[in-house]
């Protein structure tokens, strides 16, 4: 991953102001089709532990994420309330996209990749090849 706003390792790191486009809408509607726009996406806060191990679990894998920090956007808040009502929880990072569908958060990538089926849904969405 390389960050495109400050520099780093991780991968493709984009605030979602700017993958927005300048655009408003429904919060909902943009974390759809921001998730949609790449092979892995993963909704992070910048500061978060667990949204710092799920980026280096991809990475150790091979994998390049776009990760978008909530916290570096100004409208960043209402992704943040958009994921928590897709999930149906009350912490809305980090949250994974693999191939354009929701994988969850932190409990269910950690759970497939434990049973062996989170290396399959990379292969299929094109984000990993071995």
């Amino acid at each position: 991953m390389h960050y495109q706003t400050s520099g780093g390792s991780w991968g493709t790191y984009v605030t979602a102001a700017a993958a927005a486009g300048g655009g408003g809408g429904d919060p909902l509607e943009r974390v759809e089709r921001l998730a949609s726009e790449n092979a892995v996406v993963i909704f992070s806060v910048s500061t978060c532990c667990m949204c710092h191990a799920i980026k280096r679990l991809f990475c150790g894998m091979g994998v390049n994420p776009t990760v978008y920090e909530l916290d570096e956007d100004p409208r960043g808040k209402e992704l943040e309330k958009a994921l928590m009502r897709l999930l149906g929880t009350s912490s809305a990072v980090p949250v994974v996209f693999i191939g354009g569908k929701l994988v969850g958060a932190m409990d269910r990538v950690m759970a497939s990749h434990i049973n062996g089926t989170l290396v399959p849904l990379l292969k299929e969405a094109g984000a990993l090849w071995l």
